[in-house]
């Protein structure tokens, strides 16, 4: 997961996109060289204006040091719904600390720790767009307000409500945005587990499927469930 940030964002409006690159030689150096281009504009950008959100509240958002990442699900033109139980989030971008697939045997014989000390799940493993096997986001989406972006034209206000009776949670953005409008295209990620025979695991070959480009569907793995999920960038939080 990789991306560049504009100088600032107004909620809302358009920001000033820069292209990334979506096939790197080398995934971690690529990843880990972008990083650097994160911190200054997001730290210089302090406090934002008062934002409104869906509900009509106004809310002040703080900008975060670090971007965090949302993986979530659903309809592409939906501008609310239900079903954020099943959202996670990445608090560190979990892409300069995955794994490439023939790292996986040794991770393996080590207890499964990646060299970021986070642990694979051979039950449930996830993969970004270009090949790097990475660690789980911690579910579910916790209830409140984002600031959240695709990095293209629109910056909005997220809301995740408190979960219901039935467990359930709902989202809602603000702006009239639609999901779409907050994904971050380049960005691709997927869930993988296993399918009725039971195996499902990584291989090498699969490398070969990548890099994946920007909006299309991460590849299938044979004994595996798949699920897609958009990611989304919060580059504020509630003050």
């Amino acid at each position: 997961l990789v991306m560049q940030l504009p100088s600032a964002f107004v909620p809302g409006k358009a920001a000033s996109s820069q292209a990334t690159d979506s096939s790197p030689e080398s995934s971690q150096e690529a990843v880990a060289g972008r990083r650097a281009l994160l911190a200054a504009p997001v730290a210089a950008a302090g406090a934002w204006q008062p934002a409104r959100a869906a509900d009509g509240s106004k809310t002040r958002f703080n900008s975060l040091m670090d971007v965090q990442y949302i993986a979530a699900l659903g309809d592409p033109n939906a501008k609310s719904g239900t079903g954020a139980e099943n959202w996670g989030v990445w608090r560190k971008d979990p892409g300069p600390r995955g794994v490439r697939f023939w790292q996986l045997e040794r991770m393996l014989k080590e207890g499964g720790i990646a060299p970021a000390k986070w642990k694979f799940d051979t039950n449930d493993w996830w993969l970004e767009e270009h090949g790097l096997i990475m660690e789980k986001p911690d579910f579910p989406m916790p209830p409140g307000k984002y600031m959240v972006t695709g990095d293209r034209e629109v910056t909005t206000v997220l809301t995740i409500y408190p979960k219901d009776e039935q467990g359930k949670q709902r989202w809602e953005l603000a702006d009239g945005a639609k999901l779409y409008d907050v994904t971050h295209l380049p960005c691709r990620s997927a869930r993988y587990t296993p399918g009725a025979g039971g195996a499902c695991s990584p291989s090498k070959e699969l490398e070969l499927e990548f890099p994946v480009e920007p909006g299309a569907v991460m590849p299938p793995v044979q004994g595996c469930n798949k699920q897609d999920y958009a990611v989304l960038f919060i580059v504020g939080v509630e003050a």
